[in-house]
This record gives C-alpha cells, sequence and structure tokens, in this order.
C-alpha cells in the first residue's frame, strides 16, 4: 500500500509526461544514463531514505544509500548515489527530493525538542498530532519517530480519543467514558482531552487511561498533573496546545507526555538537492 502511494505521487507529479526532459531526449537520445547523488545542503536528521528507495526500485534505478534513516548527517553529504537512464532519474527528482527535505525537516525538529528536554533531565515522551498533511500522515508520524518521538494514534481507529465535540455529543465527561468504556474493545486505550481541573478530575476518577490537559498554562498544568498522578499513579497525563521549540522547556514537569502539533503542522523543510552526471557507456562504473 504504501509503495502504490509513492508511485501515486510521482504519477502525480508527472501527469502525461516530462515534457522538459522528454524534449531534451528527442534529440540527444532517449536511452542517455547518468548518474546522481542526493546531497544535503543542511544538517540534520535523515528521514524518507526507505521510502525514496522504493521509487528507485519500481523506476529502474540502481542506488547506495549512505546513510540510514535516524542518522544525523553534516551539510553538504552526500546521502544517496544513484545510477540509471537520466529521464527515469529526472522524471522521480522533486518527489524524492520533496519526501526527504520534509521527513527529514520533521525528524530534525523533533530530535532538536527531545535534546531540549533531555538536557532539562526530563524523561517526558515528545509526540506527534494529527495535524498532518492529508495523504502523508503515515510519513510524517514515521519521521517523528526517526526524530526520537512518537508517533501517538495514527488515525481514528487505533485509540479512542474524546475531544470537546465528543463530550457535547455525549453530555460531558462521565457519560462519555462510560460509553466509550462500554462500546470499545478492551484491546484499545481511552483519552480524553479536558479544559479544565474539574473535567480532569473527574475523568481519572471515571477511568480514562490518558488524559490530556489541553491548552494548560504551565504552572497550573504542572499542579494537576502531580494531583492527578496522586490520584491514580497509572494514569498517563498528556499535555498540549501551543507548545512549541521555544517553550517547551516549560512543560516538561506537566505531565508523561508532550504532543506537539508544530512537529508536522508547520514543518520547515530540510534543503536537499540532486545533481545530474551524464556519462558514456565505455566509462561506467556501476554501483556495488
Amino acid at each position: 500500500m504504501l509503495k502504490e502511494k509513492l508511485i501515486s505521487f510521482v504519477e502525480e507529479d508527472s501527469g502525461f509526461g516530462d515534457i522538459t526532459t522528454q524534449a531534451l531526449l528527442a534529440e540527444i537520445g532517449k536511452d542517455k544514463k547518468a548518474k546522481a547523488e542526493i546531497v544535503f545542503k543542511e544538517s540534520g536528521v535523515v528521514a524518507g531514505v526507505e521510502e525514496a528507495c522504493m521509487i528507485f526500485k519500481y523506476y529502474g534505478i540502481n542506488w547506495k544509500s549512505l546513510k540510514k534513516d535516524g542518522e544525523r548527517v553534516q551539510k553538504g553529504e552526500v546521502v544517496l548515489e544513484l545510477e540509471g537512464k537520466a529521464e527515469s532519474i529526472l522524471l522521480v527528482e522533486r518527489t524524492v527530493l520533496n519526501l526527504l527535505g520534509r521527513m527529514s525537516g520533521i525528524a530534525t525538529a523533533t530530535a532538536r525538542v527531545v535534546e531540549k528536554v533531555r538536557k532539562k533531565g526530563s524523561n517526558v515522551l515528545i509526540a506527534a498530532t494529527r495535524k498532518t498533511a492529508p495523504g502523508l500522515g503515515y510519513l510524517d508520524k514515521k519521521a517523528v519517530v526517526l526524530g526520537g518521538g512518537d508517533s501517538h494514534r495514527f488515525g481514528l481507529f487505533d485509540a479512542v480519543l474524546l475531544k470537546e465535540n465528543h463530550l457535547e455529543l455525549s453530555g460531558g465527561v462521565e457519560r462519555a467514558l462510560k460509553i466509550a468504556k462500554k462500546r470499545t474493545s478492551f484491546t484499545k486505550k481511552i483519552e480524553i482531552e479536558v479544559e479544565n481541573e474539574e473535567d480532569a478530575l473527574s475523568a481519572a476518577k471515571n477511568g480514562a487511561d490518558i488524559i490530556m490537559l489541553d491548552n494548560f498554562e504551565p504552572k497550573k498544568a504542572k499542579k494537576l498533573y502531580k494531583k492527578l498522578k496522586k490520584m491514580r499513579a497509572d494514569v498517563v497525563v498528556e499535555i498540549s496546545g501551543g507548545i512549541n521549540e521555544e517553550n517547551i522547556e516549560k512543560y516538561v514537569e506537566c505531565g508523561d507526555v508532550i504532543s506537539m502539533g508544530c512537529l508536522t503542522h508547520s514543518v520547515k523543510s530540510i534543503d536537499v538537492s540532486l545533481y545530474l552526471h551524464i556519462f558514456k557507456e565505455k566509462n561506467i562504473k556501476h554501483l556495488s
């Protein structure tokens, strides 16, 4: 399924064909061979190599990966070496660079946040949210994991998360939890989002597995976190809402998990480039 999605990205870009490359190859030879390097123009954490290689394989491009997903890369380093038809390499170029750039940007931002909280002596878990681009949720969340974070739930199907609108629909915290526990498999965690102390304490009392403190000030969240853990040591407390790289250190003692939408919804991609080199057949030295 992932491979099909990745190929659909290339097909969306190519449409009825790469008219620029096709025009040139009509004059210089359709089967022109080439080598290429994919270079990171910024330092960071690499993510998206596995997906890039799936695309290369499908289009008959040979590759050699010099970095694995999750590894650090320095500015100017070559991450992938390619060999194949120039037409094929240029066809997938932008799709691959977009994937590598976005996923590496997410992984790098996550790694920076994790490093900040570890320097504070905290083992709090840094998690993603579902604030991703449609169609890219799995890839965005995988990048968070490669950066040292947690994926959180991948979609509506793998955990119960009762939010403000669900509470309105069902009539409040107690009833929402009662229904969820009755209608949900024992294999699924039940999380509830709360915006005030009263609802948080009610959630703990009524058996929520995870309580998300949404848009709490750090001082109030820290105090409530201690109260909830004293009330139920097994409950997981998540803090979320308006947390970013600049203020993350204020929240390290406010929960077991810090979820951050900014890791995916406003990511800055890593600058990645591909450099093509045409060569004559007699000079080919194949990738090993």
